[in-house]
């Protein structure tokens, strides 16, 4: 290898940290051109992971990174539902590993290389009155600017209710929202108000209810959109769920 192509590669290894995927884009910003990253491959001091997307070799792919770089390629990528409940410390039994649930603005593909090292599901939903580059109550994970997006646990707990009677057993979800005492009203009350799904508004607040969560108190059922006077009823593997207004 050429000192010029060392240097390169040094500069490359100090600007990569080991896990984080980068695309050809990126190399190519950092002086590497197509042709030298094919050259790093073949001497193993890049592994390519697919079509212009590369990783050191030292180690494994790392979760954070990795979402970051999906998060440009699909609008209103997050972690959602009982995932982010699960990143909050909401959850009913003890360090699961489990499938990753992301959520987006648009039909979407996870890459083949996320994939095979994390186990995930992708879903399109629109649960909320909002934009894309603008979704409501999701945030950097912990506050970090390099961390990835994922729902605060009072958009989490409605994109989980949002999944009874589709892919979400109703009695994990109840004995998730057991462990919820602790959210904010207000920040429920404007969700709930920009809320696109009848059902998930009325779960929301008879599974409060019935479960006797402070937070039920502070919600004011009146300016919420519970739909008509008719009730809502859903057939699930359980049995029947009627959901009143």
């Amino acid at each position: 290898m050429t000192t010029l192509s060392q240097g390169k590669l040094k500069s490359l290894y100090a600007h990569l940290a080991p896990g984080c995927p980068v695309t050809s884009e990126y190399l190519a910003h950092l002086g590497v051109s197509a042709d030298l990253a094919v050259h790093y491959v073949r001497a193993g001091w890049l592994v390519r992971l697919a079509k212009g997307v590369f990783r050191r070799p030292e180690q494994g792919l790392s979760l954070h990174p990795s979402l970051k770089l999906l998060e440009r390629g699909i609008a209103g990528l997050h972690v959602g539902g009982k995932s982010a409940l699960d990143w909050h410390g909401v959850r009913h039994y003890v360090a699961q590993q489990g499938t990753l649930h992301l959520y987006g603005w648009k039909t979407a593909r996870l890459p083949d290389w996320f994939l095979t090292a994390f186990p995930a599901e992708y879903r399109r939903k629109r649960l909320f009155d909002e934009k894309p580059e603008a979704l409501l109550h999701v945030a950097p994970f912990e506050g970090r600017s390099d961390a990835p997006l994922v729902s605060v646990p009072e958009r989490a707990l409605l994109e989980l209710l949002s999944e009874i009677g589709v892919r979400q057993p109703l009695s994990e979800a109840r004995e998730l929202m057991e462990s919820t005492y602790n959210l904010r009203g207000v920040v429920l009350q404007e969700l709930l108000k920009r809320c696109t799904s009848v059902k998930t508004v009325r779960l929301c607040l008879t599974l409060g209810r019935e479960l006797s969560l402070p937070w039920t108190k502070k919600l004011n059922p009146a300016e919420l959109p519970t739909g008509s006077r008719s009730p809502w009823v859903c057939r699930l593997d359980d049995g029947v769920l009627v959901l009143k207004p």
